[in-house]
């Protein structure tokens, strides 16, 4: 299977994500996403108030209309930030605005910052995953079907209508996440599931669950998943796994990618040999990086990969960088 490469946008200025998105799609990369948040919060919940968050559905659309063949969505929607109906007439509207590009990545929400502060309801994540579940439910329904009936727990439809339906028969979706609750709705609805560690629960992203995401523990959310998807009468293998690499750098030499990794190490608080094998952390001259990628692949199964370009750490020349001495050699 193909190995698919793009980049995840956020807190830079519009006309910034714009130009590099273009650049990407120019350059042959496959996909654009972005988060959706109010705000932009790192591990243990720190933030900058200041960070740039904007209105990422919007932004989608912007990138829709001034690129020709990247496609493009979200890692993820908060499912809390909508209702289905509306999430759902949203991305058939991306879908329409990108000639049939749309990646419609939905997530059960997990920044409790965000939602305390706005007064939007955060019920537990038992409660979300359930809610999530349903919202999928709606949304595969009103793009599918001409009228839709739903009677659920949180959400009901009756006779509902969505005109006009996506270019995509049923736009790929992708879902975020990885505790087991999250993966056993992946395996029912997502054709894209995307695993970072677990913060659902906590409502904020902690050093010790980012720790917890080794090459092992991959390897048993990734054979979790499969599970659940024959358990749901699913091809296993028709789910694509894909890596977030929240940290990136390219480097000139493999003194350089030690140098890195030694000063980054504490911050997540681990040794820099266990730094440069998280499944967050992508840092290497072109060789190593071609190696990382492969054993990714070969130990996880991994066909997709998503690079923050959150951090200011990528641009057009990175993305040229990389394409040409990295992923033309794969």
């Amino acid at each position: 299977m193909k190995l698919e490469f793009g980049f995840q946008l956020s807190n830079m200025e519009p006309a910034r994500m714009i130009g590099l998105a273009q650049a990407a799609d120019t350059l042959g990369y496959d996909f654009i996403v972005f988060p959706d948040h109010l705000v932009n919060e790192g591990p243990e919940r720190q933030h900058d108030p200041k960070a740039l968050a904007w209105d990422m559905m919007s932004m989608a659309a912007a990138i829709a209309t001034a690129t020709k063949k990247i496609r493009v969505g979200h890692l993820v929607l908060c499912n809390l930030f909508r209702h289905p109906s509306i999430t759902a007439q949203s991305l058939m509207t991306l879908d329409h605005l990108s000639n049939g590009r749309l990646l419609a990545g939905l997530g059960t929400g997990w920044t409790e910052t965000e939602f305390r502060m706005s007064g939007i309801p955060f019920p537990p994540i038992a409660e979300r995953l359930r809610m999530l579940d349903e919202a999928l439910t709606c949304i595969k329904s009103l793009w599918t079907k001409e009228q839709s009936n739903f009677d659920g727990e949180f959400y009901h439809l009756k006779d509902a209508i969505l005109w006009p339906k996506p270019i995509q028969k049923l736009p790929p979706i992708i879902i975020g996440g990885g505790g087991k609750g999250l993966l056993r709705i992946a395996a029912r609805h997502a054709d894209f599931v995307n695993i970072v560690p677990d913060s659902g629960k906590r409502g904020h992203i902690s050093i010790a669950e980012v720790r917890k995401l080794t090459d092992e523990s991959y390897q048993r959310k990734t054979a979790f998943l499969r599970d659940e998807a024959k358990r749901a009468g699913r091809d296993p293998n028709a789910i694509r796994v894909g890596n977030f690499i929240f940290v990136f750098a390219l480097t000139d030499s493999p003194a350089m990618s030690r140098q890195m990794a030694e000063g980054m190490a504490p911050m997540f608080q681990v040794g820099p040999d266990e730094l440069l094998a998280s499944p967050l952390v992508l840092i290497g001259t072109p060789e190593e990086c071609i190696k990382e990628l492969k054993r990714r692949e070969r130990n996880w199964g991994v066909t997709q990969f998503f690079i923050s370009a959150g951090g200011g750490t990528v641009d057009e020349n990175m993305m040229r960088r990389f394409r040409e001495e990295v992923i033309a050699r794969l």
